[in-house]
């Protein structure tokens, strides 16, 4: 979305250098090679569309052309080194497109010979293999770097060699051929999970999104916000939560939420009074939570509904207050930062009211709209996203600014092939991970390892986790980190009492942490490119900001009413103690309420946010008595200074 940043974000070289962290920057093409690789990108969108809205394909079509298409684009787009200025592929890389073409065209056309003679493959199948798995290494190195790379090589050592490793780990190995038939040919490995998810929903998101941004509705959830919360106390900051509820459930990736957002909003947080190492952190702290907002999530939420055999729809509806939750953390913190340093909101002059933008643009909206009740009527996700991206097209007449003509379709479809690539570049390396996994048996001897460790004490074993995630997170995407340790943590809370759902919940909610707790953050990193401040200081503030991305993992392995399991008055009580346990928890970690707290207030308000979070009625009762108890008391408090204030004031007349 580069083309809606101010010059100054665009030519920022610190926060570009940021973004390639995130994915290697590919090659710009000489006119013939762009023009190849858009064919590509067009013939994907079609293809898949076709697939969701018309008539369905064959398993092997789907999973496969995805496969091929992503390979042949990287490989064209992508050079084999990171620094090359090149601007049209080599012949190694054309070499290299043509192998990958085969091989993957192999498994498409020997799909059903290949279930046939599984477990007595040819030698040509095993080769085949070998070459496959050496592809995905390299598709994946050229996109996301060495990293996750690194991790798959590692987990094709530990499947040879298992035999070596430490006894806690150690299995009876398996041959090269065993392996590379396992991981490549079956659907247990590069055509996998991970493959079968992409394919059937996140990639026609991905295209929904690119169809969004085109027809404008991405503005639309920038400009209505500031026009609600924009003139309120702290009001640029509380547009950046607001935006990012809107806008990030839809990119599925912090950093190009806290870029898109963030290059709006941050300028105008410093602008309103805001330090430049808070504007920096409130807008990342804020875009992770995207990943938690239905109807989309990123591309986390469609692989839990596949992993726990759980219709999207519960997925969505399951993960919305927790979601609401999170927003509504950030929120509060943002309003008592705010209050405490007196950062007044934007001026009124010349600004729309909230009703006249939603007046004129409200239909803007529809398309999400029309995602969210065909799922709920029964639709699948990928159709529900085929009709959504169609009614993109049609909402966008209504606009002549952003009106999309056969120019913008072609730049959409063209766009949201491109921005499949970053997230297809991990097919290959998961589904060594996850074959190796499954092959090996590791996942059941990891839960054993976490419940040794933590002796069976559930808070120890979700702090194994959660660093798990965070280590695991510093090299490898979200999504991945969320899938890997999902395989293998999700067993061992699931031994400890804690439902599959939640267990997954989670597991994907940790797996968020690396985007703003500090060493690596980038996504914070990114806000301080924006706001010219620094990044270290600003990776802790958006952590401080954040900090309910902690404490909802752990309402999820105690509260079993927050996944609905329960009765609704439970689920209901412990939503409304929840909700006043996260104003509590804000006002507490932020030492402001009604004003700035004391010793003896921070400590009751400490305790009355712990029975709030504590899964008993009893508990939540006594939690929410001693909120109220401290609201009282300040009110009056303000109420008494205010009297002396005006008395004062009398006796000086």
């Amino acid at each position: 979305m580069s083309e809606t940043l101010p010059p100054s974000i665009k030519d920022n070289k610190e926060l570009k250098k940021l973004q390639s962290k995130e994915v290697k920057t590919g090659r710009k093409l000489s006119k013939f090679w762009k023009l190849f690789v858009s064919v590509m990108g067009l013939i994907m969108v079609l293809y898949y569309f076709y697939a969701a809205g018309i008539a369905p394909v064959g398993d092997q079509y789907h999973r496969g052309m995805y496969v091929l298409l992503t390979y042949l684009m990287i490989f064209i787009s992508f050079p084999l080194w990171h620094r090359s200025n090149q601007t049209r592929p080599t012949v190694l890389d054309i070499l290299l497109a043509l192998v990958s073409t085969g091989a993957v065209g192999y498994w498409i056309l020997e799909f059903e010979n290949l279930n046939y003679r599984m477990g007595a493959e040819s030698s040509l199948d095993i080769w085949v293999s070998i070459v496959g798995i050496l592809i995905s290494l390299e598709v994946c190195r050229r996109v996301l770097g060495w990293s996750i790379t690194l991790v798959g090589i590692f987990f094709l050592i530990f499947g040879y060699f298992g035999p070596y490793f430490p006894p806690a780990i150690a299995h009876r190995g398996f041959s090269i051929e065993r392996l590379a038939s396992f991981i490549f040919l079956t659907q247990d490995g590069v055509f996998g999970v991970m493959c079968s998810v992409l394919v059937t929903y996140v990639i026609l998101f991905i295209f929904f999104g690119s169809f969004l941004h085109k027809s404008g509705v991405g503005r639309f959830f920038i400009d209505w916000p500031m026009a609600l919360a924009g003139k309120t106390v702290g009001g640029p900051a509380k547009v950046a939560v607001i935006a990012s509820g809107f806008f990030g459930s839809i990119s599925g990736s912090a950093i190009a939420n806290t870029v898109s957002t963030g290059a709006f909003t941050i300028p105008l947080m410093k602008k309103a009074g805001f330090r430049p190492h808070v504007a920096g952190a409130i807008e990342p702290a804020a875009s992770i939570g995207g990943m938690f907002m239905p109807p989309i999530m990123g591309a986390g939420g469609f692989l839990m509904a596949e992993l726990t055999n759980t219709p999207y729809v519960k997925i969505m509806a399951i993960s919305l207050f927790p979601a609401i939750l999170y927003f509504l953390a950030v929120f509060t913190m943002i309003h008592f930062e705010a209050k405490k340093h007196n950062v007044c909101g934007l001026s009124a002059e010349n600004q729309p009211s909230a009703m006249s933008i939603f007046k004129r643009h409200w239909y803007k909206s529809l398309p999400l709209v029309v995602i969210v009740s065909m799922m709920l009527v029964g639709y699948s996700p990928g159709n529900a996203a085929f009709w959504a991206t169609l009614s993109c097209i049609l909402i966008s007449q209504l606009d002549p600014e952003y009106r999309m003509g056969p120019k913008q379709i072609w730049e959409a479809m063209v766009g949201g092939a491109q921005n499949t690539l970053v997230i297809g570049a991990t097919v290959g390396v998961i589904g060594i991970i996850v074959g190796t996994i499954s092959l090996t048996g590791i996942g059941l001897k990891f839960s054993d390892i976490i419940i040794s460790l933590s002796q069976g004490n559930l808070i120890v074993a979700l702090l194994l986790v959660a660093l798990a995630s965070l280590i695991l997170g510093m090299g490898v995407p979200v999504t991945a980190a969320y899938l890997i340790v999902a395989v293998l943590a999700v067993p061992a809370l699931h031994e400890m009492g804690v439902a599959l759902i939640a267990g997954h919940m989670i597991v994907y909610w940790f797996s968020q942490d690396s985007n703003i707790t500090p060493p690596v953050c980038v996504a914070a990193y990114a806000g301080a490119a924006i706001a010219g401040s620094d990044p270290w200081k600003t990776g802790w503030t958006a952590f401080k900001f954040a900090k309910l991305l902690y404490i909802v993992p752990i309402l999820f392995a105690f509260e079993p009413a927050l996944v609905f399991d329960g009765t609704v008055r439970e689920i209901v009580m412990v939503y409304f103690a929840a909700t006043i346990g996260t104003i509590a928890f804000s006002a507490w970690t932020m030492f402001y309420l009604l004003r700035r707290t004391t010793i003896i207030e921070w400590i009751t308000f400490g305790i009355g946010t712990f029975f709030c979070f504590h899964p008993n009625l009893l508990m939540d009762v006594i939690g929410i008595s001693l909120i109220g108890l401290v609201i009282i008391w300040q009110h009056r408090k303000n109420k008494r200074d205010q009297a002396l204030g005006l008395a004062g004031g009398q006796v000086a007349a």
